[in-house]
């Protein structure tokens, strides 16, 4: 039984690696596609009415598509593996391929939604075939589903320990104990596959094991400022929106759906003729933050930093199919890079680049509740003391802060409300 769970764990490893690079390359195509050719050089040279014409139809054909399968929408890998269990649920081919096809749609068209929600969605029903295909024992699903997701969050983010972190946290912390072999596997054989196609988010600033007090100082006062934006982004999810949802369209449920594609069309493509880089999942711009020295304006960072605000709510509502990891890596960096520049200009500190990998890894890590994997993250993409220094303090006592206000659910992430369908029945 021992060899049979290896090979089963190494063959969902190399599935998962190969399949989640071949989803990343996917989308870049249909971007470039939708595009025709590099987004953020061709948008201002296309017709204003195809930029808003394009996200709506997309957002239209996701919402055919999640109403024929709903669970191409379920990220929650927990909900999976115990409906499995429970025989209320059957991971279908024809769902992988609709999750792929939605969320290609989704990102490639604009909206600001992340690829690790799908790929871990994707890895989760690649390891149940390969558990039906060995036919391991039934108390196992849950265990190869772990290991499925790891594997798939390992390969999309270049990153084998955010993988088994993600893991830890999020999902098999109740055997791990007994199980955590497996995840290791799956999730390294991942990485080693797509690190040779895809690119990770890298910081090229990194002192390594040389600190300095003075970003230990400057990220106690950072812990203020991105409380602020934290509290702004929930506010708008949380009260606006779903006040929205909840009341405006009390009447008319029965076409949120369709009403809200409108509204998703309409915003997205408002940002994509404002601001290109303000639209898509943000690896790019993450990545460009946190290793760029000089030259970004403050200007620039708050009206992309906004966007990106507005936009990410707006997507989750209009039932975009994506994760949340990259857009809210993105909307922390940018408030971290605009913090590291006011502290420029008062001659504090010089590399704001420093408060970038700061800021992602925080703002994913409360929003999503996930504190150990938002270390790790910025362990794994840094190796700097001073970024895992910050990250470790600022992303405790931010969720603490969160918390006196608004009731994060890791649940519910990426998702729209569940009151209104308890509401509504």
């Amino acid at each position: 039984m021992i060899i049979k769970i290896i090979i089963a764990t190494v063959l969902t490893g190399v599935l998962s690696g190969f399949l989640i690079t071949a989803y990343e390359l996917l989308i870049v195509f249909a971007k470039h596609i939708f595009f025709f050719g590099d987004p953020f050089k061709n948008i201002k040279k296309l017709p204003v009415w195809y930029i808003y014409a394009l996200p709506t139809v997309a957002i239209f054909i996701v919402n055919i598509l999640v109403a024929k399968e709903p669970n191409i929408k379920e990220y929650t890998v927990n909900k999976i593996a115990d409906s499995i269990i429970q025989n209320k649920m059957t991971l279908r081919i024809k769902t992988l391929i609709f999750k792929i096809i939605s969320s290609t749609l989704s990102l490639a068209s604009g909206y600001m939604v992340g690829t690790e929600g799908p790929s871990a969605g994707v890895g989760a029903m690649i390891a149940y075939h390969i558990h039906k295909l060995f036919k391991l024992p039934k108390m196992l699903v849950k265990m190869m589903i772990s290991v499925g997701a790891s594997s798939a969050i390992a390969a999309i983010f270049v990153s084998p320990l955010t993988g088994i972190a993600f893991a830890v946290e999020y999902i098999a912390h109740q055997f791990l104990k007994k199980n955590i072999a497996y995840l290791i596997v799956g999730s390294v054989i991942a990485f080693s596959i797509s690190i040779n196609f895809l690119e990770p988010i890298y910081f090229s600033h990194s002192v390594g094991r040389n600190f300095n007090y003075k970003f230990f100082v400057a990220s106690l006062v950072f812990i203020p400022y991105v409380t602020v934006f934290v509290y702004f982004y929930l506010f708008l999810k949380k009260r606006v929106l779903r006040f929205i949802d909840l009341e405006i369209f009390r009447n008319a449920y029965k076409y949120r759906n369709y009403i809200f594609s409108l509204i998703g069309g309409g915003v997205v493509g408002t940002i994509l003729l404002i601001e290109p880089h303000a639209a898509f999942s943000g690896k790019e711009m993450v990545i460009y933050l946190i290793n760029q020295q000089s030259g970004i304006g403050l200007k620039f960072i708050f009206i992309t930093l906004i966007l990106r605000i507005i936009g990410t709510t707006v997507s989750i509502y209009a039932n975009s199919v994506g994760g949340m990891f990259l857009p809210l890596m993105t909307i922390g960096a940018l408030v971290g890079y605009s913090f590291g520049i006011i502290l420029a200009d008062f001659h504090l500190i010089s590399e704001p680049f420093y408060f970038a990998s700061v800021g992602a890894s925080v703002f994913m890590g409360v929003i999503m509740r996930l504190p150990l994997t938002s270390l790790i993250l910025s362990l794994e993409t840094t190796f700097d003391y001073n970024v895992v220094v910050a990250t470790g303090i600022a992303v405790v006592t931010v969720e603490y802060i969160a918390s006196l206000y608004f009731h994060i659910s890791r649940k519910y992430i990426g998702m729209r409300d569940k009151i209104w369908f308890r509401k509504k029945g």
